[in-house]
């Protein structure tokens, strides 16, 4: 980063303060959200082109998060060079080319993209500045008398900025108010956030705590009692198990909704002050406002789709409901983009909801992947905390829709988005892998989520998907517990999806098992056991999971882990390879059946699958060893002999598939079987 090393950061201890400091903030949610807010500290170091001291602001770059920065996400400045822009700044009607400009005041390389905060962090005369969005703060902003709050609660302590877009001219604005107010400590931001200051991190930081917690404090001993109003009978929250029963069964419908210009991942809460919104007389008028705070509004989108029924609705009620109300928030979306347009606005992004509550069932919130989802949910929870506390002790007044469209479609903002990486092939799919916790169905999980899904971990050892989910991190994976040979017990994982993800795109059935035995040995317990694992459980899961992808409208991927030994004639295994045959032909029949909806359907034939599986490491190995008169440690590399390729299958091989069907240039395939067997010419599929 710049001329600042690692060496640099444990001697340079304005550098390692702001940092700790930023992480401190950053990680306690009542102080900020996820990437939201932006610290700074200014400081000296030698030149190496000069050999010189030099003035730099080190500052969170763009995109970055404080509760997990590091210094590779710091922006590097000469100081000096950023204060002299004030010479050539244009005025606000060209507000937009400071940013620009900050790229001819980097130190060396630079570090990261400095943010549009940058200049409020050089040009305000203090070694250290914090900017935060802390729901007490921004409550305080929102307020309708906000300044007067502001003068109650701090008296000359902390000063009030009127509303201003981000920028230079903010940036200006709040330098002006700290050299004629020497005596505070920082500022409300109007319908924003707050900023604060010290001449060292601590003071910083003690500053910063101050205002949090003067608000919060000043909230809760002058709030009103219920800020939302009365409770609406009819709206309470219905029982947990009955919230989470309705709000599976609603998900993926919804997610379908919220994907009609784009694909989208989902994310459900129903923390207690999501439900007490969702059930208060003010729900209507306060969610038809708006968020406030850029951070907010820029994840959540301006405003939310509502449902409103009683908790108690019908399910096919609320999904007739739903459609009109989505009807509607497209039309409103496209009015709103067509009033505050202008000639050089970007195009509309998408008319769909980022957020759609539920009263008495919960918040669904939606982006291009889980985290996303996840973090609108969470800048939604912040709003409601937000709105609480301005009605609490004023009234919620947030900026206007013209001001929300600046930012919303600032020509900044664009180009932020512009600068994103292009999405992964599975960006944004969701898969739902049996039998994933090991062998075939680890590698296929594992491999999803290097393309950038989703993947529900669905396996009989609930040990082993919870271990495998947690290798693949929070947002790409959970884990289920699943018995395919219970219709219930599928149901059940199939509606954990949904709840997790907003529901499922992409289908594997890869649970399976098997027992090596001669015609004459083979019980009847034997066969059926290995039916109603594979021939009836792969059934089951797809018509479960059917429902979903029917009720999503998304299309989607069923895929069939069968095996070579669905068309090939091989001793000792009349059970496994009939209920692989079975699994086979489904693949045929549910191809012609669900096409029409957009769903593909293909399956994959293995075979040799040694290493990594759990088939052959329960005793099928050691039988086909026996069979072919090989040891069973070898028994990969004798498979391989046989093979026209003389090539070992692995997991990983079987995944490569997987996404071959999934995530390439395979659109238009449907009711096919790959060979993954390395060749083998009986198999070959005539």
């Amino acid at each position: 980063m710049g001329c600042i090393t690692m060496a640099s950061l444990k001697k340079n201890k304005e550098l390692l303060n702001l940092i700790t400091r930023s992480n401190r903030l950053g990680s306690n949610p009542k102080n900020t959200n996820y990437a939201g807010g932006n610290t700074s500290a200014k400081g000296v170091e030698i030149d190496p082109s000069t050999g010189k001291p030099i003035n730099l602001l080190w500052v969170k770059g763009s995109g970055g998060d404080l509760g997990t920065l590091t210094e590779a996400g710091l922006a590097v400045l000469e100081l000096d060079r950023v204060r002299a822009l004030i010479d050539v700044y244009p005025g606000v009607e060209r507000e937009d080319e400071m940013v620009a400009a900050f790229d001819y005041c980097l130190h060396g390389r630079g570090g990261a993209a400095p943010s549009i905060d940058t200049a409020m962090h050089a040009l305000v005369d203090a070694a250290h500045v914090d900017h935060l969005h802390p729901d007490s703060g921004i409550a305080i902003a929102t307020a309708k008398d906000g300044e007067k709050l502001t003068k109650k609660i701090f008296g000359d302590k902390v000063a009030w900025v009127d509303w201003r877009r981000p920028g230079f001219q903010l940036g200006l604005d709040i330098a002006a108010i700290k050299a004629a107010n020497p005596q505070a400590i920082g500022c409300i931001l109007g319908g924003h956030g707050i900023t604060a200051w010290g001449e060292t991190s601590a003071a910083a930081e003690n500053n910063s705590n101050f205002i949090i917690k003067t608000a919060e404090t000043f909230i809760a001993k002058n709030g009103k009692k219920n800020p939302f109003g009365d409770k609406v009978a009819g709206y309470e929250a219905l029982k947990p198990k009955a919230r989470l029963a309705k709000a599976a069964a609603i998900a993926p419908f919804i997610r379908g909704l919220a994907s009609t210009d784009k694909p989208m991942v989902g994310h459900f809460t129903d923390a207690p002050a999501v439900l007490d919104f969702l059930g208060s007389a003010k729900l209507k008028k306060l969610a038809a406002l708006g968020t406030s705070c850029p951070d907010h509004f820029l994840r959540t989108k301006v405003k939310p789709m509502v449902l409103d029924l009683p908790a108690d609705a019908d399910i096919e009620k609320v999904k007739a409901r739903l459609v009109k109300l989505h009807e509607q928030y497209r039309k409103d979306y496209e009015a709103y983009y067509s009033k505050h347009k202008s000639k050089n606005s970007p195009a509309m992004r998408g008319a769909d909801p980022a957020i759609v509550l539920v009263p008495g069932v919960g918040m669904f919130s939606f982006g291009a992947n889980k985290q996303t989802a996840r973090v609108a949910g969470e800048f939604y929870q912040n709003a409601i905390n937000v709105m609480r506390g301005a009605e609490s002790i004023s009234t919620y007044s947030p900026i206007s829709d013209a001001e929300k469209f600046n930012i919303e479609y600032w020509s900044l903002e664009e180009a932020k988005l512009q600068r994103m990486p292009k999405p992964k092939p599975l960006a944004s799919r969701v898969a739902f892998v049996t039998g994933a916790g090991s062998g075939i169905g680890k590698a296929i999980a594992e491999r999803i989520v290097a393309e950038g899904g989703c993947v529900v971990i669905a396996d009989l050892n609930l040990e082993n998907a919870q271990s495998v989910a947690a290798s693949l991190g929070r947002d790409n994976a959970v884990a289920v517990h699943i018995d395919v040979t219970s219709e219930a017990a599928i149901q059940s994982a199939l509606a954990e999806a949904s709840i997790a993800f907003g529901g499922v795109d992409l289908i594997v059935n890869n649970a399976g098992l098997s027992l090596s035995k001669p015609l004459l040995e083979t019980t009847q317990r034997d066969w059926d056991l290995q039916h109603d694992v594979m021939a009836r459980g792969s059934f089951l899961v797809s018509r479960e999971s059917a429902r979903i992808l029917l009720d999503q409208k998304m299309g989607g991927d069923i895929i069939y882990i069968s095996s070579k030994n669905s068309v090939f004639a091989g001793p000792n295994n009349i059970a496994y390879s009939a209920t692989k045959a079975d699994q086979a032909h489904q693949v045929r029949l549910l191809a012609v059946e669900l096409g029409e909806h957009g769903v593909r359907v293909n399956g994959i034939n293995p075979d040799g699958v040694v290493r990594g599986s759990g088939i052959f490491a329960g005793g099928w190995g050691a039988s086909r060893a026996k069979v072919y008169g090989v040891n069973e440690n070898d028994l990969g590399k004798y498979y391989a002999q046989r093979t026209i390729l003389k090539r070992e299958v692995l997991p990983e091989t079987v995944a490569n598939a997987v996404i071959a069907l999934t995530a390439g240039e395979l659109t238009h395939t449907t009711g096919l079987h790959i060979p993954v067997d390395a060749g083998v010419a009986a198999a070959f599929l005539r």
